[in-house]
């Protein structure tokens, strides 16, 4: 029983990815990006436990799925940072808009 709750949701939580993956592609701004790739991030942590309940293993598959967390959480950081420095929000927002009005 607990097998078949884990699969259903795995396989839930990978389809609520799918989403996300346009959010990547067509996010008008660098920060929806990153926010994305970091639900992304988040929810493949979750996956690495449901994993390790599958196989029996959960021990070994929580250190992998913090250890991912903790990699996921600090690259959001750095991004976040990068893209603070190289341009304002304001920036950022006045090119997409000048975008939309060219198009």
């Amino acid at each position: 029983m607990t097998e078949y709750f884990a699969i259903f949701m795995g396989v839930a939580l990978f389809i609520l990815m799918i989403p996300v993956i346009y959010r990547i592609g067509a996010g008008p701004t660098p920060f929806d990006r990153m926010l994305a790739v970091n639900v992304i991030g988040t929810k493949t942590a979750v996956l690495l436990v449901i994993i390790g309940t599958l196989f029996d293993r959960v021990d070994m598959f929580v250190d992998f799925a913090i250890a991912y967390a903790l990699l996921n959480f600090v690259s959001a950081i750095v991004v976040s940072r990068y893209l603070n420095r190289t341009i304002s929000l304001d920036e950022m927002e006045a090119k997409e808009n000048a975008k939309k009005i060219k198009s």
